[in-house]
């Protein structure tokens, strides 16, 4: 049989598959529906240990096969058939896993956990947002602008939710389900009361640290409501603060990300980031704290977490300079931001001059952030930043700040 043929059958099991278990049924609707996110499933949509005829492919030829498709398709809609590999039954799976690099290493995303893992340190991810101001929901796209036929790749939604006190941006890997007791949720940004200080929460804890429960607990479900295989916690990860400019007298808006899972010597010559490797199992996962009958209120779990002490990485925004002849503030965006607009910005890391940090990597520009069009905006980002924390970083830039500009 030859290898066209080979990926040709993969392509016509995708449907089959999505019919084996419940969960497969809600993930191949979630391929066929253009507005959810195509990146491959994390959780295997089927029984993990039940093999079909594709099982028995000798080793050595499905190590080839599969990574002769992946080596192959490199962008989507063509990448999916990778999907489709990892598809096919637990042997497929495992071979994908282990030839499939992570965004830093190759540059391209294909899992869900690729969405909260480094970019590359070349050249960053290129994607842009689409603002939809009636239901105020904000869709990351993978590509370099949006296509005419509408077929772009979703990567992430998030839903503004105004509230008394904040403002919040849950964010989740489908634009229809931002429930934090569904499987799509994965993080929320949330704002202080004046939106000058923003605090980003994940809902898997830091792969490389050991979590430590403080602070206080705040509930909008009992314990019997939560999920088994939904995490019910979440772990503040990062702050996005804006300085205070209520004379406006100093220029566009200042801010500043201090990235608490991202330590400072992920730059330095050697270091490296945080890298989670997939999504926790349900047996995994941090258990709810348990209350008593008479305590459990219709209120949900979200408790806040901290890491062990470290220096983290810390990012500004890069100053813009005063162009005479336009009379503007500017800065150099490559082409890749085309409107003025107060939302635009650079983030370059933080770096001390005793910290000996090389001149190159103090200039590289880790997250940028700009308008294009109506309502389009154009994200790019770099190592160390995962798309999910990018994401988050650019939505505080979408919440109202009078105080700050």
């Amino acid at each position: 049989m030859s290898f066209k043929c080979i990926v040709r059958e993969l392509k016509e099991m995708k449907d089959g598959i999505g019919s084996i278990s419940r969960r497969g049924e809600v993930e191949g609707r979630h391929w066929r529906n253009r507005t959810r996110t195509h990146i491959a499933p994390d959780v295997v949509p089927f029984d993990p240990d039940q093999q079909g005829q594709w099982a028995n492919i000798p080793p050595e030829l499905l190590l080839d096969i599969v990574r002769r498709v992946e080596e192959s398709e490199t962008s989507f809609p063509a990448r999916t058939s990778v999907v489709f590999c990892a598809s096919v039954c637990k042997s497929w799976r495992e071979v994908t896993k282990e030839i499939v690099k992570t965004p830093e290493e190759c540059g391209r995303l294909t899992f869900p956990i690729s969405l909260k893992q480094p970019g590359p340190r070349e050249s960053p991810i290129h994607c842009f947002i689409k603002r939809d101001r009636a239901n105020s929901v904000y869709r990351l796209y993978f590509g370099l602008t949006p296509s005419e036929d509408e077929s772009d790749k979703l990567l992430l939604a998030a839903k503004r939710i105004r509230r008394a006190t904040s403002t919040d941006f849950v964010i989740s890997l489908v634009s229809d389900d931002f429930s934090r007791a569904s499987s799509t949720y994965v993080g929320k940004l949330r704002s202080n009361f004046i939106g000058t200080k923003f605090t980003i929460y994940d809902s898997q804890p830091p792969s490389d640290a050991a979590i430590q429960h403080c602070g206080r607990l705040s509930r909008r479900f009992s314990a019997k409501q939560v999920s088994p295989t939904v995490s019910a916690c979440n772990y503040s990860i990062a702050t996005v603060s804006y300085e205070l400019n209520v004379l406006r007298t100093r220029g566009p808006r200042r801010m500043h990300c201090a990235m608490h899972s991202i330590p400072f010597s992920s730059i330095q010559e050697g270091g490296s980031a945080p890298t989670p490797t997939s999504f926790p199992h349900s047996d995994e996962r941090p258990s709810p704290l348990l209350v008593s009958k008479a305590q459990e209120p219709a209120v949900n779990i979200s408790s806040t977490v901290s890491v062990p002490s470290r220096e983290p990485l810390v990012l500004k925004n890069k100053a813009p300079r005063w162009h005479e002849q336009l009379q503007c503030w500017c800065l150099n965006f490559k082409g890749r931001v085309t409107v003025a607009s107060v939302k635009n910005f650079q983030l370059v890391a933080a770096v001390d001059p005793s910290q000996n940090i090389p001149a190159a990597v103090q200039e590289t520009t880790i997250l940028q952030f700009g308008k294009i069009g109506k309502d389009i905006f154009t994200m790019d980002y770099c190592y160390p930043l995962s798309a999910f924390q990018a994401f988050a970083i650019c939505l505080s830039s979408f919440d109202t700040k009078p105080a700050c500009e």
